[in-house]
């Protein structure tokens, strides 16, 4: 079995735009589909968030009760049937590694806490801001530079 590649392997080839631009419209695409389903289906709807916190509805909890064996049985039917990327390579789920479990209660709680206040999730802040809510931007500029400043103090902080 060959080790997993590193997710900067392919920066590393040195793979120019012109080799990754046809593939990067599937990936529009599919993004824009992904939003359109979000949209509809009222995942983005800052109302439905706060039912949800609230546990004043069933809406969302039924989205994720749905989501959740979909995301396995996808997984395993790419598995079992040696699923490629677009540029060929075969698909590969690294295992997870568990450790103390520190960064997944506190990863989670401020994750949380974030979704909580701001009514959004990294996917749908791109779907409402497509959608012509602007305000998102200020949110979204927010959750990148929570990520920019995860990944400069990653080394330090409990994994």
């Amino acid at each position: 079995m060959t080790p997993a590649p590193s997710p900067d392997a392919h920066f590393a080839r040195g793979s120019g735009a012109a080799g990754r631009a046809p593939s990067l419209w599937i990936y529009l695409v599919v993004g824009m589909l992904f939003g359109i389903v979000i949209t509809k289906a009222e995942v983005i709807s800052w109302f439905r968030i706060q039912e949800m916190f609230r546990f004043q509805g069933f809406h969302m909890f039924g989205i994720f009760a749905t989501a959740l064996p979909v995301a396995i049985l996808t997984v395993q039917a790419m598995k079992r049937l040696g699923a490629r990327t677009v540029q060929g390579e075969r698909v590969v789920v690294p295992p997870k590694e568990f450790g103390t479990g520190t960064r997944f209660w506190l990863g989670g709680t401020i994750f949380g806490v974030g979704w909580a206040l701001t009514g959004a999730c990294p996917g749908p802040m791109f779907a409402l801001l497509g959608s012509g809510i602007g305000v998102v931007g200020l949110i979204l500029v927010s959750a990148m530079v929570g990520t920019w400043t995860y990944g400069l103090l990653r080394s330090r902080l409990p994994h």
